[in-house]
């Protein structure tokens, strides 16, 4: 009886690890529902989310340097040109190089803490009715400063720490702020660049930030010491120490399966995604992105190496940094779709993306060779892994502007193959201004409406699956 007992108590439920880095104000959580997708996407669609009440950034840290060190180290490129990460060619040891202080006091000012003023949508009812709620709630995250060219600064974070951003704020270490937009991003690597204007920033402050140094992630050995410094639970910036527990890890995330990862047991909090994780030389060895989230377990964080980081990042910094379009302005791609998430797709054995089941007649899509059944996962060279992702960058382009897709396509021997489209974007119809206008006043007010019920999504979506 007592072996059963024992053995009841050493098993564990299954979990799925979440990302930790999103602070925010509320718990909401939307309907995943088909779309008209024009600019933002249509007719209510929403990728759940589910994270932790947050606060303001506040505490401001003060760190030393000087403007000569802060014109070395902020090395750029010319704009438009990848901007390499500032490697160092120091040895790795297991041992401490440095102490933790040491280390802390030189990495803190090239660690950013950031805040997005996110929206959101949220099915439900209450005492005022049903129907579909929205809004904008803070997020908070962290980031690391990577580099500049001629005009911004540049910093590497998590692709879930700015998604679904209306605006962005950077926190430097002398506390100052200063508003940021979105470079690139790569939902599927969940890594994201974002620029500041350098003329928003004061003298003073470029004197006290620097870029990182980054290291070899892959010389690192499981057992070696490392610091996470990041927003935790967007206080400002805080460190913990830890070890490497393990190398190449995957991991499920509730957008789908990480691999490769560092798993460390140093604390990763709500708020520590997009910050730093340290060897014992101060190089940047990783990316901090998710925490095992269970009542029994502790001591599981991740981190995304700087090894498989460094290709996209620098790819990303070389991207037109773009503002939010108008709507009137706004790019129209003009297609309904569905997401399809991991889950989905083991089920039917087909890619991750975005499925097409229908082509509007106002679109250019279709004379680009855009069609049905179609699974988008590219737009303009960033990948994408839902409608979220392709509002979001629809929403960054003007009518008239061409862009690169790339899909998956079911061919005849029942394989998906890869497709390069290029796409101009057409203006939106009158009709579909005016439905978004309709959706801003009501989101404006808190709630839109319900659109498509659950059912019928489901129901047209499993049809289109249908391969005969």
């Amino acid at each position: 009886m007592e072996d059963m007992e024992e053995r009841e108590e050493r098993r564990e439920d299954k979990r799925e690890p979440v990302r930790e880095g999103r602070r925010r104000k509320g718990q909401v959580a939307g309907l995943l529902a088909s779309a008209l997708v024009f600019g933002t996407v249509a007719g209510g669609a929403m990728v759940g989310v589910n994270v932790l009440a947050g606060r303001g950034i506040s505490r401001e840290t003060a760190a030393e340097s000087s403007a000569s060190q802060a014109d070395t180290l902020l090395k750029g490129a010319e704009k438009g040109s990848s901007i390499p990460l500032n490697k160092s060619e120091k040895t790795e040891s297991g041992e401490s190089a440095e102490s933790v202080s040491s280390i802390v006091k030189s990495a803190m000012p090239s660690v950013v803490s950031i805040t997005n003023m996110m929206q959101y949508k949220q099915n439900g009812y209450s005492i005022f009715g049903g129907g579909e709620q929205s809004g904008e709630t803070a997020a908070s995250g962290s980031g690391v400063i990577i580099g500049k060219n001629d005009t911004e600064l540049l910093v590497v974070t998590n692709h879930h720490v700015v998604e679904n951003s209306s605006s962005l704020s950077v926190q430097f270490v002398d506390g100052k702020s200063a508003d940021a937009e979105i470079k690139g991003e790569d939902s599927s690597a969940d890594l994201a660049v974002i620029a500041i204007k350098l003329s928003d920033l004061s003298k003073e402050t470029l004197e006290k930030i620097k870029v990182a140094e980054f290291g070899d992630s892959d010389s690192l050995q499981v057992g070696d010491q490392v610091v996470a410094i990041g927003n935790a639970l967007g206080y400002g910036q805080s460190v913990t120490t830890g070890i490497v527990s393990a190398k190449d890890r995957e991991i499920e995330t509730e957008n789908g399966t990480e691999s490769g990862l560092i798993q460390t047991d140093a604390a990763i909090n709500p708020g520590n995604s997009g910050g730093a994780l340290l060897n014992m030389s101060g190089q940047v060895i990783g990316i901090n992105v998710a925490k095992y989230s269970d009542t029994k377990v502790e001591g599981m964080g991740y981190s995304i190496p700087s090894k498989k980081a460094e290709n996209i990042v620098n790819e990303l910094s070389t991207k037109t940094t773009r503002s939010k379009v108008s709507q009137e302005d706004r790019g129209y791609l003009g297609i309904q779709a569905k997401t399809v998430d991991s889950q989905t797709a083991n089920a039917y054995g087909m890619p991750e993306g975005i499925y097409v089941y229908k082509i509007t007649e106002e679109s250019k899509a279709a004379d680009a060779g855009l069609q049905e059944k179609d699974i988008i996962t590219s737009f303009d060279g960033q990948s994408v892994e839902s409608l979220d992702d392709l509002s979001s960058l629809l929403a960054r382009y003007k009518a008239g502007e061409s862009v690169k897709l790339t899909v998956q396509r079911l061919s005849g021997n029942g394989k998906y193959e890869e497709k390069e489209l290029t796409i101009t974007l057409s203006a939106a119809p009158k009709s579909e201004k005016q439905k978004s206008s309709a959706r801003q006043k009501e989101e404006q007010q808190g709630q839109s409406s319900q659109g498509d019920s659950e059912d019928e999504i489901l129901q047209e979506f499993r049809k289109y699956f249908e391969r005969g």
